[in-house]
């Protein structure tokens, strides 16, 4: 169901049964894990710049936007990029 490259692709599947009985297969809660020391490298990003091209900047793949949220803790990738020029903590790859 999601690429190997993908924050959701090691999760559990979980199985819930309504009330009729139907199971209903889902991924399990991706909480953001605590980063394992601090990432030693940060770049600067502009306002209004799109994540997924700040990823390929500087992890050399757009899909892993994902990465610079979990080394910059945000749970919205909107609110790294909507204010004026910050620098954000980029994780090694």
């Amino acid at each position: 169901m999601f690429a190997k490259s993908s924050r959701y692709y090691s999760l559990p599947n979980r199985t819930w049964s309504d009330p009729r009985g139907r199971e209903v297969v889902y991924k399990s809660v991706r909480l953001i894990p605590r980063p394992h020391g601090q990432p030693k490298t940060m770049t600067v990003v502009g306002q209004s710049e799109r994540l997924d091209l700040v990823a390929a900047r500087t992890l050399g793949r757009s899909e892993h936007f994902w990465k610079l949220c979990d080394a910059n803790r945000a749970l919205d990738p909107f609110g790294l990029v909507e204010s004026e020029k910050h620098l954000l903590w980029v994780p090694e790859v």
